[in-house]
């Protein structure tokens, strides 16, 4: 096994090579002037099994085709299989016509990995579990609410609810409460347009409880920020939280953040982001759950047992 990585998340690379006891194979990777990409091996792969790490990041189209001319320069270089380990799925919130004339681009990325060259896809917390089925070649979708439930459980928070900022994230959320033996609730979001979000109303009671947002990522925090106003005016605790896999924190993610105030936002690092933005951020690693499943692949393991034990 030849682990290698694209210039996307380099911290995650070496923690995850670190986590494997194994060296980051060399990749040239460099830009044009003309904003071209270029992907070159600088060692043989003839006949080996190639995990290719590479998230997504700010740069999300950058991101995508570095990745597509990694995985054909493995495949022309003769590779055994291409796994391709991609934490922050681009586009994922794109998965479906949701107006005329759309495309769906979710679909289409999947499309033009298989393409690329890739024999296998590592991800983990899908926006919507139907991406999975976009694809023709095997996808471990791998699951961060264990990570999640280990890191709130050793809180021990007293009277805790998970929240879910939308119908969507339900049944997410509800596995997540489960873990947590926490309740359950959900509040009912209205999006009047793209990254703009109105919450109207929420199911469940969160009177005087410590709330626990619970999402699959942070993009804006708007979504957040108008939650906890409408949480707080419904008689919620003071103490709350954020907790989300994805920290993708764009646009006015940090000053929306800023004014909602949580009592903690916590995330995982499947993207590159400035931990210092927020004096109360916490960043839970991905690597050792990520190397687990590596070892299991190689070694022709169930990934399932993985979470069976957890």
């Amino acid at each position: 096994m030849q682990l290698f990585a694209g210039s996307s998340h380099p911290a995650l690379a070496q923690s995850l090579a670190k986590v494997l006891n194994v060296s980051l194979g060399k990749l040239l990777l460099k830009q044009f002037s003309c904003g071209e990409q270029y992907a070159k091996f600088g060692e043989s792969i003839r006949g080996k099994s190639v995990f290719i790490l590479q998230t997504s990041t700010q740069e999300p189209d950058k991101d995508l085709m570095q990745l597509f001319l990694i995985c054909q320069a493995a495949k022309l270089s003769f590779a055994q299989s291409i796994h391709v380990i991609i934490p922050h799925f681009p586009y994922a919130r794109q998965d479906r016509v949701a107006e005329p004339r759309e495309p769906i681009s979710a679909k289409l990325v999947a499309h033009l990995l298989e393409e690329a060259g890739a024999n296998h896809v590592i991800t983990l917390d899908l926006h919507s579990s139907q991406i999975q089925g976009f694809f023709s070649i095997p996808v471990d979708v791998l699951d961060a609410r264990a990570i999640f439930a280990e890191y709130f459980l050793k809180k021990k928070l007293k009277n805790p609810i998970v929240v879910s900022p939308d119908a969507g994230g339900a049944k997410r959320a509800k596995k997540f409460a489960d873990m947590i033996g926490a309740e359950l609730a959900i509040l009912n979001k209205t999006r009047p347009k793209h990254q703009e979000v109105e919450t109207m109303e929420i199911v469940g009671e969160i009177e005087g409880k410590i709330c626990i947002l619970f999402d699959d990522m942070i993009d804006t925090a708007g979504s957040l920020l108008s939650s906890k106003n409408v949480l707080m005016q419904h008689g919620a605790n003071e103490e709350m939280y954020a907790a989300a896999t994805h920290a993708v924190f764009s646009g006015n993610a940090i000053e929306n953040l800023q004014k909602a105030a949580f009592t903690e936002v916590v995330v995982t690092d499947s993207t590159p982001l400035n931990a210092k933005a927020l004096t109360a951020l916490t960043v839970l690693p991905i690597a050792p759950m990520l190397a687990e499943v590596i070892n299991h692949i190689e070694r022709g393991e169930s990934v399932t047992e993985i979470y069976k034990k957890k």
